[in-house]
């Protein structure tokens, strides 16, 4: 892509603040990092516009909830964001399958049973705690994946991204757009596995039942799990102290395989909805609030 010099210098700045903002968080270690990262976030998300974002997705989720308990639950989201956020420059020892790791998985059989199939399967999860380390619970226990991602918009600060997973153990990436979508299908035709996030809006998506409302949600993991008759198996992770969690990798969902494709692909997608509000339950807490999840005319109510 072609690019004017003023953008140019404008991306290098901010990789040099990028850079900067690692090595501050290694430099604190991983527990100083996080608990940093939660309590600056817990006093700058309120005076964000991103807040009224936050709060009205909540609203939809709960609409009886009362102020004292939406507050709270409002001011442990962005500590759990910001704790992400800041542990990011740590992934790499945020690893599983080790003594006295910090990340526990449960359910890792049904990891094994992937692996040794040698069908292939359909990983689908949402963005729940810190949400990079399920990636390395999967391919930490042997299985070959592919991991859908949203590359920046900055392409030095892509490239320290995709350099930090890579040291984290996760060596094979689809950008989301035409060109992911066909390294997935080929990763599915060799009996490979795909990894791939199904919570955000997308939009001319499938409509599909959230939380009581209609939301528009990605048709793809559905699509691709039918079309090369592989399982969809959920995974879940959730914060239990600082920076330690547990990734929990459900049994695989039971979808419809009818062969009337349209049908299955709309009942698969709404099956895999119903696991996301199911972890959203949960732990409210633990989710990510600040995306537009609901068609746009929610969030053009006034901020309280």
């Amino acid at each position: 892509m072609k690019r004017g010099r003023g953008q140019n210098i404008l991306w290098r700045l901010e990789v040099w603040a990028f850079d900067g903002f690692c090595a501050i968080m290694r430099a604190l270690g991983l527990d100083r990092a996080s608990a940093f990262g939660g309590w600056l976030l817990r006093q700058l998300g309120p005076l964000t516009k991103t807040h009224h974002v936050a709060r009205l997705n909540m609203q939809m989720v709960w609409p009886d909830i009362d102020d004292q308990t939406l507050n709270t639950r409002l001011d442990a989201a962005w500590d759990n964001l910001g704790r992400t956020f800041a542990e990011f420059p740590l992934t790499d020892q945020l690893v599983p399958y080790v003594p006295d790791a910090r990340v526990a998985v449960e359910g890792a059989e049904h990891l094994d049973a992937v692996r040794d199939s040698g069908r292939g399967a359909v990983f689908v999860s949402g963005h729940f705690a810190n949400w990079e380390v399920m990636a390395a619970a999967i391919v930490k226990r042997g299985v070959k994946c592919q991991v859908t991602y949203r590359p920046t918009n900055n392409p030095y600060v892509d490239q320290r991204i995709v350099q930090s997973r890579q040291k984290y153990g996760i060596a094979l990436f689809a950008p989301k757009g035409r060109d992911g979508a066909q390294d997935l299908m080929k990763a599915l035709r060799a009996g490979e596995c795909i990894a791939i996030m199904n919570d955000q809006k997308f939009n001319r998506g499938v409509p599909t039942q959230f939380f009581g409302h209609t939301v528009e949600t990605a048709p793809g993991a559905s699509r691709l799990a039918l079309k090369f008759d592989v399982p969809i198996v959920p995974l879940s992770v959730r914060r239990t102290d600082g920076a330690r969690f547990v990734v929990t990798v459900h049994p695989p969902l039971e979808i419809p395989r009818t062969g009337d494709r349209t049908h299955d692909i709309e009942a698969s997608v709404q099956i895999i909805t119903d696991f996301i509000a199911a972890r959203i339950e949960d732990n409210p807490a633990q989710w990510f609030w600040v995306h537009k999840r609901w068609p746009n005319p929610v969030y053009k109510q006034d901020a309280s």
